[in-house]
């Protein structure tokens, strides 16, 4: 229980008589990647806010490095980096300059601050933009340059709010590569995305949300065999008819009407006998994902 870099015991968050998050627990081992996942309003950027002491606890116990955030929040903070959803790098300052600026908060001598900004500049692949304004990149470069500047004090905890959304498929790509060179090294990170694919390729573990309550938590892999299992089977436009022999067969599903989802052990042998008795039906059998495993636990309607 001593090693671990945080241990979040029943956390609770209330804004009024709202209660954003509700009873919440997990524990984050050194060296790995946690996410949380979830809709909006889930309640993971509280929570994570509440990790890097922005915002304080209604009630629970959380601990980061051994330390209780109540009482050693200053201590905590300093070994910390965060990247929050939001651009809050100042676009009338350099790249260098915000840097400068950002290490102050941490007491790191100037001469440090610029030797480590370069640093970090050359890892996120900026190094060519070091005298850019803000205002001058592209959505792409301002997201690395926020992970950059989160590394300024190197930290023992990095905390990333949704890195990569709105990016680009060739600048999420080049992120990831960052984290998980990053992860290589040794450092634990902590990260929120609506992005499955991002999740199952960065994450160790997860936490799924909604509405401030944990749905489940596991690795990416464990996650998928015990809410869906290795396959599924899509039947788009689904007749009447397939949807009473799925029913009257008792194999778990979905019937969205227009679709039927079928989550089964055997689907292989499954898919060959639908293939047989319904010929016509447009079905396809394939691998399951995290998202499958998402969507079934947090539903498929829209959220606020």
């Amino acid at each position: 229980m001593g090693t671990e870099v945080i241990v979040a015991e029943n956390l609770k968050k209330y804004f009024g008589a709202f209660t954003a998050v509700n009873d919440v627990s997990f524990h984050i081992l050194p060296g790995s990647c946690f996410g949380i996942l979830g809709p909006n309003g889930a309640g993971k950027t509280t929570t994570i806010k509440m990790i890097y002491g922005f915002s304080p606890l209604s009630s629970g116990s959380l601990k980061v490095f051994g330390m209780d955030i109540k009482t050693k929040a200053r201590e905590i903070k300093s070994r910390i980096g965060v990247c929050q959803q939001e651009n809050t790098l100042d676009p009338d300052l350099t790249v260098l300059q915000n840097f400068a600026v950002f290490a102050r908060y941490f007491n790191i001598p100037a001469d440090t601050a610029g030797k480590r900004a370069l640093e970090m500049l050359q890892f996120l692949a900026l190094e060519q933009k070091k005298q850019a304004r803000v205002a001058e990149l592209s959505g792409g470069m301002v997201r690395r340059l926020v992970i950059a500047r989160a590394l300024i004090n190197k930290p023992d905890l990095l905390i990333l709010d949704e890195p990569t959304t709105g990016l680009d498929p060739q600048s999420r790509h080049q992120v990831w590569e960052r984290i998980e060179r990053l992860k290589a090294q040794g450092m634990t990170i902590l990260l929120t995305t609506h992005y499955m694919d991002e999740a199952a390729r960065l994450c160790d573990s997860l936490l799924i949300m909604d509405k401030g309550k944990i749905l489940a938590q596991g690795s990416p892999r464990s996650l998928i065999s015990e809410y869906i299992g290795s396959h599924i089977i899509e039947i788009a436009e689904r007749s009447e008819g397939i949807a009473v022999f799925v029913r009257e067969n008792n194999w778990r599903c979905e019937d969205l009407g227009h679709r039927l989802i079928i989550y089964a052990q055997n689907s292989h042998e499954i898919y060959r006998e639908i293939d047989l008795k319904f010929p016509e039906e447009n079905s396809l059998l394939r691998s399951a994902t995290l998202e499958d495993v998402f969507l079934k636990l947090t539903g498929r309607e829209l959220k606020e």
